[in-house]
């Protein structure tokens, strides 16, 4: 099946009730037929559900939807975006590893891996994307895996995910990449090599701002199992309730997905020309430096645009405060546009060195587009610019 017919048709089996949309099971327990078949389920040796921190009907849904657009065989939800990718390190590293990640990763990622891991003796290297030279730099005998966003938050840099690959192979490191921004109906990483495959489904998966929800794919059982284990026993559960809301935003996702291109390239193209802007990124502009690549890789440029106004930190936040119609969030991927200011939000807790290393100016706006009609954010962008000239 295509996908769009996977996202909608994938779903638990029909209960006695004959329901045409699959039921929220808002349940913690669950009861067994009898004592064998308690501990087969707890020793592994049969399939079902024990816990609804291990398992839940509508978790394990939206967990098949997801292995099937992402090509990927194992998959675990989570409570969010950032504890599956707190997940994958907890889970698969330990004392004395050594990871290597891009320096264009989003704020909070740089916060676990520069302030959290070392606590438990697991230690990073910030690296440029761009440039293998400082890739092979970083190379040590504990590195284990190698980490990016592509494209990135919220520059929108987009990397070559085979020469990532290459890499990985070359130096045996797990490759691990954060899918958020594409989505699994604009690229594949795994069709790249990617070992494992991440989301803040909060964001587009969702698609409309409600609830919260993450979810890792894994290539190998091995990895799978690691994570599996860390989050069973320390409780990053994902709800029925938002494992339900996630699993029926997916029958949508493509539809969503190419008016949130069609828009975004609309605005980027317009915004090009503008006199108060220094530059406009998105990976859908031929202006793009990594426009071929991005074809190459994504379906289409995906919902965000960067863009940096005249006059610095001043002028983006009386930017921010002209808005009118858009909305002012650190959240994006939703129905409607939302324009943030990173420098003094998402990445307020780097250095200025920090930021300006991973592309974040002190004028740099992020929008990401809505769904409402293009002209109504055109509009609004521009008054805003007016008004805080």
């Amino acid at each position: 099946m295509k996908f769009e017919t996977q996202a909608i048709r994938t779903q638990t089996e029909t209960t006695s009730q004959r329901e045409h949309s699959t039921p929220i099971f808002p349940t913690s327990g669950y009861v067994f037929d009898s004592a064998e078949q308690m501990r087969a389920l707890f020793a592994g040796e049969e399939e079902g559900n024990i816990y609804s921190r291990y398992t839940n009907p509508n978790c394990l849904e939206f967990e098949e939807k997801m292995k099937l657009l992402e090509k990927m065989p194992y998959a675990i939800s989570s409570s969010s975006g950032m504890a599956s990718i707190f997940s994958i390190f907890m889970g698969i590293l330990k004392n004395g590893d050594h990871l290597i990640s891009s320096k264009a990763v989003f704020g909070s990622t740089f916060q676990i891996l520069d302030a959290f891991l070392p606590n438990y003796g697991i230690q990073s290297t910030f690296v440029d994307a761009f440039d293998e030279k400082t890739w092979e730099a970083a190379i040590r005998p504990t590195t284990k895996m190698f980490y990016i966003e592509s494209p990135s938050n919220p520059g929108l840099e987009v990397y070559d995910l085979s020469v990532v690959k290459a890499f990985c192979l070359k130096h045996n490191l797990i490759f691990v990449i954060d899918n958020c921004f594409a989505t699994p109906y604009l690229q594949t990483p795994a069709s790249f090599g990617a070992d494992i495959v991440c989301h803040s489904a909060t964001k587009f998966i969702d698609g409309q701002g409600r609830v919260g929800g993450g979810i890792t794919l894994c290539q190998e059982e091995e990895h799978f199992e690691l994570i599996k284990k860390f989050q069973r026993q320390t409780g990053p559960t994902l709800s029925p309730f938002n494992a339900w809301i996630l699993s029926k935003s997916l029958e949508t996702l493509a539809v969503r997905m190419e008016k949130h291109c069609a828009n975004a390239l609309e605005i980027a193209t317009a915004l090009e020309s503008h006199p108060e802007l220094n530059w406009v990124k998105y990976p859908g502009l031929v202006s793009h430096p990594n426009y071929e690549l991005a074809k190459k890789q994504m379906k289409l440029g995906g919902g965000l645009i960067a863009f940096e106004v005249k006059g610095g930190l001043e002028r983006g936040r009386a930017f921010l405060d002209g808005i009118s119609m858009c909305s002012v969030s650190a959240n994006l991927g939703d129905t409607r546009s939302i324009i943030t200011h990173p420098a003094s939000t998402t990445h307020s807790k780097l250095s200025e060195e920090q930021r300006l290393d991973s592309g974040i100016t002190q004028g740099m706006i992020r929008l990401s587009v809505g769904l409402e009609h293009p002209e109504d954010i055109l509009a609004d962008i521009y008054q805003s610019l007016e008004k805080s000239k």
